[in-house]
């Protein structure tokens, strides 16, 4: 049996995010989903901090990564939009598109309000939650 209160929530979950379009929600949702793989951020990372790499400096970095395997992860950050590629004789430089990735983060935070709520839920609503989730 759902509480009121589940009820809520599950509507809340179902309406999306308030000031996001459905397009801006969906790209942030891949964003994240990408980045959940530790090898994509840390490739992710050290392109933000060197600026541009190549598979083979990637491939130095990664140890436990084949080359295949990073050229892979590369190409699922390129597809998403979150790195670029240029092309230099034989190799191809990758870098992260700031400007996208900037503009993402922003229209996530953007769309975060700070309010009088805390931040972590109370032990009441967090067993709630937990409930939810085991029901479905």
């Amino acid at each position: 049996m759902v509480t009121a209160s589940q009820e809520k929530l599950i509507s809340e979950m179902d309406a999306g995010f308030p000031g996001l379009t459905d397009q801006s929600e969906k790209n942030l949702v891949q964003v994240f989903k990408l980045l959940a793989d530790e090898t994509r951020l840390r490739i992710l990372l050290f392109l933000l901090r060197e600026g541009e790499l190549c598979v083979s400096d990637l491939c130095e970095r990664l140890p436990y990564q084949t080359q295949p395997a990073v050229s892979h992860h590369l190409a699922l950050l390129r597809v998403a939009g979150l790195i670029g590629v240029r092309r230099a004789g034989k190799h191809n430089f990758y870098s992260v598109r700031r400007g996208y990735f900037h503009k993402l983060v922003e229209e996530l935070c953007n769309t975060v309000s700070i309010t009088d709520e805390p931040v972590a839920p109370t032990p009441e609503e967090d067993a709630e939650y937990q409930e939810l989730v085991m029901a479905h």
